[in-house]
């Protein structure tokens, strides 16, 4: 059984990691997405998230067994905070075993990839200069002045 949650509350990574551990896995991966201080010369003060939980929850699940299927042997958990969140908190963890470790950091990153790409999770960034939403992370932020 996988874990697929969005929480208020601040995220344990070695919880997610204790979940996927069993005999049969020779690797455990687990990837955990802090809040940093400074984006493309930007200093942050804090970070926003919001998301349509169940839709959120329900396209991780789909993602876990994206991963289930194309990687024999994983088993997937994800987390992700909503809320307010400070300089160093943990924004998302993603733990994934498998029998090998090739598999298990393919699929981590494969994992934070759809992600970004298609779990309904908004993130505001705020700035000293100013806040946006932030959508596409390869792009400069444009500050707005508050």
């Amino acid at each position: 059984m996988s874990i697929y949650e969005i929480t208020d509350k601040p995220i344990d990574p070695q919880r997610y990691a204790d979940h996927v551990l069993r005999p049969e896995a020779g690797a455990v991966v687990t990837f955990t997405g802090h809040v940093r201080e400074w984006t493309k010369g930007i200093r942050t003060l804090y970070l926003s998230y919001e998301a349509y939980v169940p839709m959120a929850e329900k396209k991780m699940a789909q993602i876990g067994g994206e991963i289930e299927e194309k990687w024999e042997g994983t088993r997937v958990a994800i987390a992700h905070r909503i809320g307010e969140l400070d300089v160093g908190e943990v924004a998302v963890v993603i733990a994934v075993s498998s029998p090998h470790r090739k598999a298990a950091y393919e699929a981590n990153e494969y994992a934070i990839e759809r992600i970004k790409q298609d779990v309904p999770i908004w993130k505001k960034e705020i700035w000293e200069t100013g806040e946006q939403w932030i959508g596409d992370q390869n792009k400069k932020p444009e500050v707005r002045n508050t």
